[in-house]
């Protein structure tokens, strides 16, 4: 648990305005925070635009602070509005719950914390088993304009991943519909659009193959969950290392756990309509190795 008394200076910040400068959390975090009654000013939970009186107890139940050494962080990128973050596989980007003391907000933060910095938050997330290129914006107008560049299609995400055969064509482009059923976690791939579903779509070529694998890179048209992962299946080719949607058998034969997914490299594809970030226009992060292409694909260069 952490508590905050509001001060004289703090006295009309929105609710969550004031935690986003505590915590850094982003916003779709504190909602599900307040949802789950972790948030509570003054022992009642008030709505995100609550405006604060100097004198209010403000009290977390989520995340207490870290007690122990957390490791470090491989940064890619840093300036003084945004850093992109190397994430492992294995690894969760945050956790709203309090049960999960490591995870890459923490690290950054941690690491953030130790240079006498505010704390930064994500503005997208990766899976708890893929690997990859996470952004964090380190003020608040970074993170809306982030947000308002993902949303547009404008920071362009390209993965690397090893699935089982050979693709036919080994370029092209995979197009379909992709229904979530959020009680099971997982998504279904159709031909013909159902209720519910939604199109997906993903731009693929082969860059290597050998030992009944390919290492295919991904390049997202649409942001569905799990769309590499479920289209790759659909059509055939499984991720390696992936349970859900491919063989758990073939995996363990394999000698693998996750799936071989990595977001290897972003573009930040605006111009002066992202204002302040447009200094970033055109630049590209690539990740320096992938553990599991060197595994696989020795020699390997993206």
């Amino acid at each position: 648990m952490e508590e905050w008394q509001v001060t004289k200076k703090e006295a009309g910040l929105r609710l969550d305005r004031f935690l986003q400068e505590k915590k850094g959390w982003p916003r779709s975090f504190f909602m599900k925070a307040l949802r789950m009654n972790k948030i509570k000013v003054n022992r009642k939970k008030e709505d995100p635009s609550y405006r604060l009186s100097e004198g209010d107890r403000v009290t977390s139940f989520v995340l207490e602070e870290r007690k122990k050494k957390l490791p470090p962080v491989d940064i890619l990128y840093e300036d003084d509005r945004i850093l992109a973050v190397n994430k492992p596989s294995g690894l969760l980007s945050l956790d709203v719950t309090g049960k999960e003391r490591d995870t890459l907000l923490d690290r950054v933060n941690a690491m953030l914390a130790g240079r006498g910095e505010r704390a930064a938050y994500p503005v997208h997330r990766i899976d708890f088993n893929t690997s990859g290129i996470l952004l964090f914006a380190k003020d608040e107008e970074a993170g809306h304009i982030l947000d308002r560049m993902i949303q547009e299609r404008k920071v362009k995400k390209s993965y690397l991943c090893v699935v089982r055969g050979s693709l036919q064509p080994p370029a092209g482009r995979l197009e379909n519909y992709i229904f979530k059923d959020a009680r099971k976690n997982r998504v279904y791939v159709t031909e013909e659009p159902v209720k519910g579903a939604r199109t997906a779509i993903t731009d693929y070529e082969t860059k290597a193959v050998g030992s009944g694998l390919s290492l295919v890179e991904c390049r997202l048209l649409t942001g569905r969950t799990h769309q590499i992962r479920s289209q790759m299946a659909h059509a055939g080719h499984p991720l390696l290392g992936d349970d859900k949607y491919g063989s758990k058998e073939w995996n363990r034969k394999m000698g693998e756990r996750r799936q071989l997914l990595c977001s290897f490299r972003v573009t930040f594809a605006f111009g002066e309509e992202a204002g302040s970030l447009s200094y970033l226009s055109g630049k590209t992060v690539t990740m320096d190795e992938i553990p599991f292409v060197d595994r696989y694909f020795k020699g390997f260069a993206w």
